[in-house]
């Protein structure tokens, strides 16, 4: 016996000297990195989920990403329109700190100076260092001419269309009807949300050995309202036609996620990935019937229905699932946090956090103090219970944890308060940079300015209007 504990006490001793060797320690295979996927709907408002609320919607698939993961109730994109809050995502900065503040017009009509300057490290570019494959399978939306296209900016994969929309299906009757595959223009598709779906599947088998960034701004569910035959009649109930080809976007979004979600799980991936869905801004209700719950105001608006949007979060294993938290996060918070994920160095330039410790339940409280917004006509802050908004020289004040749907104006029963957070808008409004597209306020005739400030009151007041003529002009949003 004793012979035999001396002999088990020198085999364990080797083993200790063999695993402590440098050598052993160089051998040792490293942990691969977790993938990151980003899948983010454009236009999709705050109530249009059935996990958000919504009663005439058909999305199981992403209520299950839900189900299995956790759900932000006050996560808010970056910009209350497309293009700056795409940008703003993918840089991990607010987009007025390199001077993007508002929306193109239509490629053909912007200036070749537009997109995410070279001055801005992006998400793909910072994970292709660390090795990553990379695609971008959708909408762009963030720069149209070639030295600003995806396959120029980091994304080793690239299928989709550089412009704010485009046509559905080939026998739409608006918009674009070609993509483009890498740099290389193609005939449409069948049905684009289909065939991002689908490419982004292939993206995922092909890479399943290797840790990979696969980044999904689908173009459903923003205007024009097209969709296949088969979709539609998924809803034939529903007698509103736009409501009913709605139904049918939201439903082949809904698909598509779940074909991407599935192919992570079916190649053992889950556990290994990190899934994050929201949207790029609130819904234009007046426009395609979407739905922003019990929150005031639309898409171009900084009411909370034009920033406050859906977010999921899924890594199975690593956070908790069925969760709902309430911490305060933005849309530049996912690139901090696929950052972390990867093993990035920390950047202390960017404003993103990593929210990992609030997903989990580890850290409490709101992921930031304040946050802030602006556009040419309007200026908002978020701190806590409180919401400052600014339209032209009008201000308003929300308590939101009373007044969620931002119908009481305190501004004149808290006006410390008011001082407070215009106050911190203006400084930080100040560290901007100044817009490279946006036209200035203080140049705006009285006539535009009193329309604008009026469509807000109506807002505020519970009398909603269309507001596109003001707020759009025309162009692509």
């Amino acid at each position: 016996m004793w012979c035999f504990r001396r002999a088990n006490a020198l085999s364990g001793l080797l083993i200790l000297a063999v695993l402590a060797s440098p050598w052993a320690v160089a051998s040792a295979p490293a942990a691969r990195p977790p993938n990151v996927v980003i899948l983010l709907a454009d236009d999709l408002g705050y109530g249009d989920l059935g996990v958000q609320g919504a009663t005439d919607v058909a999305t199981p698939n992403i209520d299950r990403l839900a189900a299995e993961g956790v759900r932000l109730t006050s996560y808010y994109a970056d910009h209350p329109v497309c293009s700056p809050s795409r940008a703003a995502l993918l840089v991990g900065k607010y987009p007025q700190r390199f001077g993007f503040d508002s929306n193109p017009s239509r490629a053909d009509r912007t200036a070749t100076s537009f997109g995410l300057p070279s001055s801005e490290r992006i998400l793909p570019e910072r994970l292709k260092e660390l090795g990553y494959a990379t695609a971008a399978i959708g909408k762009w939306h963030v720069g149209f001419t070639p030295d600003r296209w995806p396959t120029a900016r980091g994304f080793d994969v690239f299928y989709g269309l550089l412009d704010g929309a485009m046509a559905y299906t080939p026998d739409g009757a608006t918009g674009e009807k070609f993509v483009l595959r890498g740099t290389t223009r193609e005939p449409m598709p069948a049905h684009t949300t289909e065939a991002f779906g689908a490419e982004a599947v292939s993206f995922i088998e092909a890479n399943k050995t290797r840790p990979f960034l696969l980044y999904v701004p689908f173009n459903a569910v923003h205007a024009p309202l097209q969709s296949t035959v088969a979709y539609r009649e998924r809803f034939s109930e529903v007698k509103d036609a736009q409501r009913r080809t709605y139904l049918a976007m939201l439903s082949a979004m809904d698909d598509a996620v779940g074909e991407i979600v599935t192919a992570i799980d079916r190649n053992g991936l889950a556990e290994n990935t990190l899934i994050v869905f929201t949207s790029d801004n609130g819904g234009p209700t007046w426009q395609t019937t979407s739905s922003n719950g019990s929150l005031n105001g639309v898409k171009g608006l900084v009411l909370e229905g034009g920033i406050r949007v859906p977010a999921i979060f899924r890594w199975k294993g690593q956070l908790p699932e069925g969760r709902a938290s309430s911490t305060v996060a933005r849309g530049f918070d996912v690139t901090a946090t696929a950052l972390a994920v990867a093993g990035a160095t920390a950047d202390p330039s960017l404003d993103g956090v990593d929210l990992r410790p609030y997903l989990s339940g580890r850290k409490a409280g709101d992921a930031h103090k304040q946050l802030f917004w602006r556009t040419s006509e309007q200026g908002a802050v978020r701190a806590g219970q409180w919401k400052y908004v600014r339209v032209y020289d009008d201000e308003y004040l929300f308590d939101l944890r009373s007044d969620l749907g931002e119908r009481n104006n305190q501004a004149a029963r808290h006006p410390s308060k008011l001082r407070e957070l215009r106050t911190a808008w203006d400084s930080w409004s100040r560290e901007m940079l100044r817009p490279t597209l946006m036209r200035s306020a203080q140049n705006d005739p009285p006539t535009r300015a009193a329309a604008f400030k009026a469509l807000v009151a109506a807002y505020v007041g519970g009398r909603p209007v269309a507001p596109k003529p003001l707020l759009y002009g025309g162009g692509p949003e």
